[in-house]
């Protein structure tokens, strides 16, 4: 009989014992996993993030950094105007190679003229862009037409066509996704803004707003050599007006809010894993105690040490298997399902991963499950091993 089927046998005769450990490897596996989901995801959604605005500066109206950081990064509406001069004033600062105007727009809330409600609009410059323009040329082989929209990862076109403030537009792509609200924002021309809002005056609900002469964010990109800190410092000394936000600082309080959260969950793994260990020590320590005289018959009979630590051991892992599996598997679907919801509640978006990516930190749960209950298993059943055969029989 080998060690699995000796296991299984003795798994079917203990139920207490086996829900128990399953029990324990179930909240370690799925704690363990919902972490590294929660962790991975969120790092890997502000880097998409940072990389898609593609600027090592953020020029913005003065006192509305946080705004613009948070619609940037969740796809949140938000209302943020400077004079357009700031861009010509900004092209003309020391150590600046590029700059390229934004404008921040929204979809109406609830109405009939629009396919989506409140849904973030960012409109750039053609002519001077170097964020979204690469890209277009890359997969559509030429720049944006009048009319013509690139959505982020979940906007699709409607059968009854997409509309915006009454205005027909044509869905040219979708971006990767990011994680966040972000995917369900959209991207147009100038042109097309402006299209949008000469149209909705007569089309519309109420009217698109687009301020004459005025624009959300400067995009900067620095001159190669140049210091970031050095041009930041230049156009916050020489442009009246404005905020900066650097590329490497972006999200800072996003990046501060999820350690908050990582260590929010990392005291609750801890304890989980501690608390395992405890149990399943426990657990097993009941049941080699009742189990000895049946230990020392096996030693007096020529069972080895090792085989008795194994066959005990095996139990162990094979249980943890079990509970650990179903608590990967619950704790992803979970985190799948509610998505949107734990973006809401910790008011970061996170990118659930690839499924070559989740089947590893599945694994990465599973072992943390296994390695918990062989550690819980180990000690007791070296303890009993280490009894006298023939004291252990008298017992």
């Amino acid at each position: 009989m080998t060690l699995i089927q000796f296991a299984l046998r003795d798994i079917s005769r203990n139920e207490f014992r086996s829900w128990t450990v399953s029990l324990a490897a179930f909240m370690v596996a799925g704690l363990v996993l919902a972490t590294t989901l929660l962790m991975q995801g969120t790092g890997d959604s502000l880097r998409l993030t940072l990389g898609r605005l593609g600027a090592d500066i953020l020029v913005v109206p003065q006192g509305s950094e946080e705004r613009v950081e948070t619609a940037l990064l969740m796809g949140s509406p938000t209302d943020a105007w400077m004079a357009e001069t700031t861009v010509d004033a900004v092209r003309a600062v020391p150590g600046v190679a590029a700059a390229s105007p934004q404008m921040y727009l929204a979809s109406l809330d609830g109405a009939s003229c629009c396919s989506v409600s409140s849904m973030f609009i960012v409109a750039f410059d053609p002519a001077t862009d170097f964020t979204v323009q690469p890209w277009l040329e890359e997969e559509l082989g030429g720049p944006l037409a009048l009319g013509e929209a690139v959505g982020g990862a979940f906007v699709s076109e409607p059968e009854e066509g997409l509309r915006i403030y009454g205005y027909p537009l044509a869905l040219a792509a979708n971006l990767e996704p990011t994680g966040g609200n972000l995917d369900q924002s959209m991207f147009l021309t100038f042109e097309t803004a402006r299209e949008v809002a000469r149209v909705s005056v007569t089309e519309a609900v109420a009217p698109l707003e687009v301020p004459d002469g005025a624009v959300s964010s400067v995009l900067v990109r620095i001159a190669e050599g140049a210091d970031a800190n050095t041009v930041a410092g230049a156009i916050l000394a020489g442009v009246p007006g404005v905020g900066v936000v650097m590329s490497p600082e972006m999200f800072e309080s996003f990046r501060q809010q999820i350690t908050t959260v990582r260590d929010g969950i990392a005291l609750v793994v801890g304890l989980t894993v501690l608390l395992s260990l405890l149990l399943i020590g426990i657990v097993f320590s009941m049941a080699t105690h009742e189990r000895r005289r049946e230990i020392g018959v096996w030693r007096a009979l020529g069972a080895t040490q090792r085989h008795v630590v194994g066959s005990l051991v095996a139990q162990a892992v094979v249980l943890a298997a079990a509970g650990g599996a179903a608590g990967a598997l619950f704790s992803a679907l979970g985190v799948y399902l509610f998505h949107d919801y734990i973006v809401e509640r910790i008011g970061v978006p996170f990118l659930f991963p690839s499924t070559p990516r989740l089947a590893l930190y599945v694994l990465v749960g599973l072992l943390a499950a296994v390695l918990v209950a062989t550690a819980g298993a180990l000690l007791p059943a070296i303890r009993v091993t280490r009894q006298d055969p023939a004291s252990a029989m008298r017992e």
